[in-house]
């Protein structure tokens, strides 16, 4: 079978002037296997050596406009099931085409575009194989195709989400690349942008499903850890550090990867601890 969309494993069947015929490999040995039903064309100038029949290459298969299987050896950025970040290059009445690596461009239609498409912007897309237009296509509106909502996933878990649109709640996000999610705007103590990557925790997993996401722990063991490693830095630093309640919060951020919020509960709970000493201009370990 030839998973189109897909890197395929495929044998040479023969040769041909303009290329290669390739198809699946035979299974278990079977001299009945149809195998060589289908076969798809990789062009001469795909590889640099000759390819002996019976020989296996690693291709990735798509269809031409016609609807005709073609292999090449370099896959694009995005292969079918994949949600990526790609750039739009053109835009027309019909939809709007990106680009992912290959000679043709990838066509979202109208119908699978969140928002209007821009030519020049970037955009998460998702591909996927139409099977009404034997084409591989791309969306923007990506609740076709990724659940909001997992059983797999549990509040406390880490994740890596891709942020892929704004609204008056927060950021939507990608959660690994299999499911829908949201940070609110009061868990985005950092600046957010489309298409950008970054790792967060499952906060909530509300009555319908739906998952929200923080970009940073807040439960006890979260607390524990943001104290722990307060009290490491200033181990490494003599004891003192200029960090206080009063600093920027980027500078925070950049130094614990957490909020100001977060950085100032954390030297409230170790001054009550009396582990340590809090001034306008330092923080200082008690030992």
């Amino acid at each position: 079978m030839i998973n189109i969309g897909k890197v395929n494993t495929l044998r040479v069947v023969a040769e041909y002037p303009f290329g290669y015929a390739l198809a699946p490999l035979v299974e278990n040995d079977d001299p009945w296997s149809d195998s060589e039903a289908v076969t798809v064309t990789l062009p001469h100038d795909q590889v640099s050596e000759s390819l002996a029949v019976d020989s296996t290459i690693d291709v990735f298969v798509a269809t031409d406009q016609r609807g005709d299987l073609f292999a090449t050896v370099q896959p694009p950025r995005i292969l079918v099931g994949e949600t990526k970040v790609l750039k739009a290059v053109s835009a027309t009445h019909f939809g709007a085409f990106f680009d992912w690596g290959l000679d043709s461009d990838l066509l979202v239609p109208n119908d699978y575009q969140d928002i209007p498409i821009d030519p020049g912007m970037y955009y998460v897309v998702h591909a996927f194989f139409d099977k009404k237009t034997n084409r591989i296509l791309g969306a923007t509106r990506l609740h076709y195709f990724l659940t909001e909502g997992s059983a797999y996933l549990n509040e406390g878990d880490t994740v890596e989400c891709l942020v892929y649109s704004k609204s008056d709640l927060g950021f939507k996000v990608v959660i690994n690349e299999k499911y829908l999610g949201l940070i609110f705007h009061s868990d985005a103590f950092k600046p957010l942008k489309i298409g950008e990557k970054t790792d967060g925790i499952i906060k909530n997993i509300r009555e319908d499903g739906k998952i929200d996401v923080s970009l940073q722990r807040q439960d006890k063991a979260g607390r524990s850890e943001l104290q722990q490693a307060i009290l490491d830095d200033l181990e490494a630093h003599g004891g003192v550090s200029t960090l206080t309640d009063k600093s920027a919060p980027d500078a925070i951020y950049q130094h614990f990867n957490v909020s100001k919020a977060a950085y100032k509960k954390a030297l409230g709970a170790l001054y009550k601890q009396k582990k340590i000493t809090i001034n306008p201009d330092a923080i200082r370990l008690i030992k």
